[in-house]
């Protein structure tokens, strides 16, 4: 049944094109100086941008990558994970979170998530401790902080290191407190669709530690040490280009009003989706979040995102398989049924266009095609 009344409007799901408009002449600018000065490898672009990073996020370190996949890499191995170890996280997320902790050695332990914020459970910590368990990784996911005081309570009940993934949460804060400033280090990823994103690849660890900040230093170049040609430790190669430091100095500077765009965007979906027979994000008291991505549930997901398309709306499912059903994760689980949140939210999430270049009465259609297709009942709308 076509739903659509009147003219359609194209609502995208990203704009990274808009990005470079709105910034092309400091942009050009810093890109021109990179490729004309020659320094296009750890240069002066380059320290700028973990200075401000660090002093944005409140930390005393940021060490600048190449990814955000390897900012958890790199981590996790200054924090000393490695084989025989376990380390808690959750299943409902990008496999980088959990592909890293497999790399290192260690064996990751999924525990469920809470259902009305898809972040760690905190309640389910105790239950996965093992005598094994070397450490925690939550995972602030959609822009969203976990419950961290209890979380790094339990850590400590425990002797257990934390790391956090702070992917797609550049920004958000906690009761005052930014996110990745709790554990030992966090890693921020500045993949082209994030917050704060690159032209390519990009990623930072930031830590309030002087002895992981140093192994992660030392890590990203092969694991030389403080003399050239001399290694303290098994390392990569994950140095962040100059030209994409440079980039995302000029984009920082912008990133608390992109992030402010976004929320009085999600206000709007907040407001008028009361009308629809979704369930909307709920945020954890004390939260600011980045609104990375604004994700519904709906049992009929499949159904609304078919009907978003033919109405010109772009949209993503974030996360349609849980990490613990793919084949090189299996043997971390217990199955189908082990962890019922997850499963359940994976087949309901559907995340709808939400970033600083959309307009009002473009999240206003998207809303009001949601509306269309599953209305609320009177009943249930007093």
């Amino acid at each position: 049944m076509n739903l659509i009344a009147g003219p359609t409007m194209r609502v995208p799901f990203y704009n990274i094109k808009a990005q470079y408009e709105e910034l092309s002449s400091q942009l050009d600018q810093v890109v021109h100086e990179v490729i004309s000065g020659g320094a296009y490898v750890m240069g002066p672009h380059h320290k700028k941008f973990e200075e401000e990073m660090a002093k944005y996020q409140g930390v005393k370190h940021a060490i600048a990558v190449n990814s955000g996949t390897d900012a958890l890499r790199i981590s996790y191995d200054a924090a000393g994970f490695g084989p025989g170890d376990e380390v808690i996280t959750t299943a409902f997320t990008f496999v980088a979170s959990v592909e890293t902790i497999v790399q290192t050695g260690a064996t990751p332990v999924f525990v469920d998530i809470d259902e009305t914020t898809f972040q760690m459970d905190p309640a389910k910590l105790e239950a996965a401790i093992t005598p094994r368990t070397r450490g925690i990784v939550p995972i602030h996911l959609f822009g969203q902080m976990c419950d961290m005081e209890r979380i790094m309570a339990i850590a400590a009940k425990h002797n257990l290191v934390v790391v956090e993934d702070a992917a797609q949460a550049i920004g958000a804060t906690r009761n005052g407190k930014y996110a990745g400033s709790y554990g030992v280090a966090a890693g921020l990823s500045f993949y082209v669709t994030k917050n704060l994103g690159a032209a390519g690849d990009g990623g930072m660890i930031i830590t309030n530690s002087d002895e992981i900040a140093e192994k992660c230093r030392s890590i990203r170049v092969h694991g030389m040490g403080r003399e050239r040609y001399y290694y303290d430790y098994l390392g990569y190669t994950s140095r962040l280009d100059e030209i994409q430091a440079a980039i995302m100095a000029v984009k920082l500077t912008k990133l608390n009003e992109w992030n402010q765009r976004r929320a009085k965007l999600a206000a709007v979906y907040q407001d008028l989706l009361r009308e629809a027979d979704v369930v909307t994000p709920q945020l954890l008291e004390g939260n600011t979040t980045t609104w990375h991505q604004y994700t519904i549930r709906t049992s009929r997901r499949d159904e609304l995102q078919a009907h978003l398309k033919e109405s010109g709306i772009d949209s993503m499912i974030y996360y349609p398989v849980p990490i613990h059903y793919h084949e090189p994760y299996k043997r971390f689980a217990k199955g189908q049924g082990s962890l019922p949140v997850t499963e359940k939210v994976s087949l309901e999430c559907l995340s709808l266009p939400i970033h600083q270049h959309l307009t009002v009465e473009e999240v206003t259609y998207v809303a009001n095609m949601v509306k269309a297709l599953l209305p609320k009942s009177a009943a249930a709308a007093r």
